[in-house]
């Protein structure tokens, strides 16, 4: 690996400005960030930046991807619960009604549709007897 330095000042002996990758940092004037050179001789290694580069567009478009889903997904969910709460909300309205109803017309509305209902069994019930005949 190539070898590096942060920081100003001179290198001296301990900091080498070219190491045996043909890399070379050198000190920006008074501020902490690292200079690079790269040899030629390398050129191996551009090829390697030129294919990073393209596999850094290839995971943006795939974060865009997501997130573009994410928000579809998002808008989608927030629909859906204000269309549920609507529901509730309607359902709550009309059982509402329906109780006070009952309440004003009394029971005798709920006997009369358990009476229709026990009429409506016993004509099936004997018309099945009668056609079987």
């Amino acid at each position: 690996m190539a070898n590096s330095y942060r920081g100003g000042g001179s290198y001296g002996a301990t900091g080498p400005l070219r190491s045996r990758e043909g890399i070379s940092s050198r000190p920006a004037a008074a501020s902490d960030e690292i200079q690079l050179r790269i040899d030629p001789i390398h050129s191996d290694l551009d090829e390697e930046i030129t294919g990073l580069h393209k596999k850094i567009r290839q995971l943006k478009g795939v974060a865009q991807e997501i997130e573009g889903e994410a928000k579809f997904q998002n808008d989608f969910l927030n629909q859906l619960q204000m269309t549920l709460t609507k529901a509730q909300s309607g359902v709550k309205n009309n059982m509402r009604r329906l109780n006070k109803t009952i309440i004003q017309q009394g029971s005798n509305h709920v006997l009369h549709v358990i009476l229709f209902a026990l009429l409506c069994f016993f004509v099936v019930y004997f018309w099945s007897k009668l056609s079987r005949r």
